[in-house]
């Protein structure tokens, strides 16, 4: 059987070459710093794609790049890794979305540039000619970053395929609230979770009425990140918090793109409810524990060692 015709996770967002440069002391302003330049690629659906692709679920990203060397370098790093971005829009001319950033000596930000012109180009016509490829994926992840567009994905292929949401900010979510209800799952952290919900997760109360609400509205999976009090899950037949105990941290960037990612495993290999968020609790903790926000290494094996030795603290409800 040929991989297109295997069943697969489709997820659709924007590509970002990073450009970040760090200076050794004493930052001066309108000055040329002594330091070093680092060079990644990022965006929130990028990253979530390639953690699918490093664990070898069948995945099919669909992004906007421009046809310049930064674009060519993603498409090379994903091909090296088995990600499909075969139908990504290259349009001719523009720049490929770029972040370029200059950090002081204590890692903080002193300025930044964001080129982000060209997902204009997205249109609801391009929308269109990959339909067969929506309609075809078992499910579509999606953030929140282009509203317009999303809200056209869902009213218009809301019978066709499972929608996931990673809604990526408390901001950006509140722009798409509306929409939540044509998702089939979620997977806010608490402040999105607040803002969506309309009142304050102070308390395990709290979140399972957060909890219930979203499933009022419809929505199959309902999971919420409460950072190192554990996710939250509520599928309508099993409740309940999950937490990983005693996990070291080295950078935090990333955990929620590897956690959706892990999610997107747990469905496509039909683990349970709670397997599924011990995987991407796991692939959290292994991101989480490298400088990178990728993990160089992240694996199924990788993941499979973390399961076997993390301590679990878990309720049920």
């Amino acid at each position: 059987m040929s991989i297109k015709n295997e069943p697969y996770m489709l997820v659709f967002g924007v590509s970002v070459y990073d450009i970040i440069g760090f200076t050794y002391q004493n930052y001066r302003a309108q000055d040329s710093n002594p330091g070093n330049v680092r060079v990644s690629f990022g965006g929130v659906c990028r990253n979530i794609a390639e953690n699918m692709a490093r664990l070898h679920v069948n995945t099919k990203f669909i992004s906007i790049i421009g046809n310049d060397e930064k674009g060519k370098s993603i498409l090379k790093a994903a091909e090296d890794i088995h990600l499909d971005m075969k139908d990504s829009l290259i349009v001719e001319g523009e720049s490929t979305p770029t972040y370029m950033a200059i950090l002081n000596e204590q890692g903080e930000m002193e300025s930044a540039i964001v080129d982000m012109k060209i997902t204009d180009s997205v249109t609801e016509e391009f929308i269109d000619s990959k339909a067969d490829i929506i309609k075809n994926a078992e499910y579509m992840i999606l953030d929140t970053d282009n509203p317009k567009i999303l809200e056209y994905l869902l009213t218009t292929y809301k019978d066709e395929t499972r929608f996931v949401l990673d809604p990526v900010s408390a901001s950006k979510v509140a722009r798409i609230k509306h929409l939540v209800p044509y998702f089939h799952t979620i997977k806010p952290n608490r402040l999105e979770a607040e803002v969506l919900c309309g009142f304050e997760l102070k308390s395990t109360e709290d979140v399972r009425r957060a909890g219930a609400y979203f499933r009022s509205m419809g929505i199959q999976n309902v999971f919420i990140s409460l950072d190192s009090d554990g996710i939250y899950y509520n599928d309508g037949e099993c409740e309940g918090i999950i937490k990983a105990n005693k996990v070291s941290v080295v950078n935090v960037t990333g955990a929620g793109d590897s956690c959706v990612a892990g999610l997107a495993y747990g469905f496509m290999n039909d683990l349970s409810i709670i397997d599924t968020v011990k995987y991407a609790i796991a692939m959290s903790a292994i991101t989480i524990s490298h400088a990178e926000t990728i993990h160089p290494t992240m694996g199924q094996s990788i993941v499979e060692q973390y399961l076997q030795r993390m301590e679990w603290t878990a309720v049920e409800f």
